[in-house]
């Protein structure tokens, strides 16, 4: 996993769930540079612990639907929706096809194509969080 930040950091944190260890570093040294906390796993097992250790509290997932371990990333996603519903999810796909299966499979496809346009990210991202501060407030 990915380096470790304080608890008590109140910058969001992102966790980012890619097993191509290149597009996936690249993509959070980009967020960091933009502000945010990031947490780095390879596999759906390594999303899940961080998720059940609820240490950092996470704001946002993003992944790829074709990331290694025992979950898919269609059944990530409404696993994580169901147990964590007040995270954001970002699913990225990473062939043309794995769109067209998320838009037959879920109510969403695949908001993102790897390889990763950072700026698409840190937009959509930023939608999102206005979106959460506009229901809390």
């Amino acid at each position: 996993m990915g380096a470790e930040t304080p608890v008590d950091d109140a910058r969001p944190c992102i966790l980012l769930l890619d097993g191509d260890v290149l597009s996936r570093h690249a993509l959070a040294e980009y967020l960091r540079g933009c502000g945010y906390r990031v947490v780095e796993v390879t596999t759906s097992e390594e999303l899940f612990a961080v998720l059940d250790h609820g240490t950092p509290m996470i704001d946002t997932i993003l992944f790829d639907l074709d990331a290694p371990g025992s979950v898919n990333g269609f059944a990530l996603r409404a696993m994580v929706r169901d147990a964590y519903p007040g995270i954001d999810l970002i699913a990225a796909g990473s062939t043309e096809k794995a769109a067209k299966e998320a838009a037959n499979l879920c109510e969403e496809g695949p908001e993102l194509t790897r390889p990763y346009d950072p700026q698409l990210v840190i937009a959509r991202i930023r939608r999102m969080q206005a979106r959460r501060d506009d229901e809390d407030g």
